[in-house]
């Protein structure tokens, strides 16, 4: 049987070395509202209402993971995929608030960055490979 709950409600926490700012990033980033602020946890979201936030729990032992995948060196465990509207103008933008574009793009129509953690996500317009 699935888990029941009276709340319809999703979250994705990503660890990071510094909770707060990592949130910062993802709130430029996406232009959601910071809802918790805190040294070891912050939480973002695109409004009270919509049910799904991003959060961010600061690890003090937090390693940077490699992309792409190397033996024997941290791994990522997942990524984020958003839609755009505009490759390009997208890119141009997760950079300028702080992202870095991964030197390995594996896919033509889609752009793998890396947020100030380390963590890869990928851009993509709908209807690419």
């Amino acid at each position: 049987m699935p888990l029941r709950t009276t709340k319809h409600w999703f979250g994705v926490v990503l660890d990071a070395p510094d909770a707060s700012a990592l949130a910062h990033f993802y709130e430029r980033l996406l232009g959601w509202t910071l809802y918790t602020d805190t040294p070891g946890w912050a939480t973002l979201a695109p409004s009270e209402t919509h049910g799904y936030n991003l959060s961010f729990q600061t690890e003090p032992n937090y390693v940077r993971p490699v992309w792409p995948s190397e033996p024997g060196r941290p791994i990522m465990m997942l990524h984020l995929d958003l839609e755009v509207d505009d490759l390009e103008a997208a890119v141009a933008f997760a950079v300028e608030v702080g992202a870095e574009l991964a030197a390995f793009q594996p896919q033509d129509g889609v752009r793998v960055l890396l947020d100030p953690a380390g963590h890869p996500f990928c851009l993509y317009v709908d209807g690419s490979d």
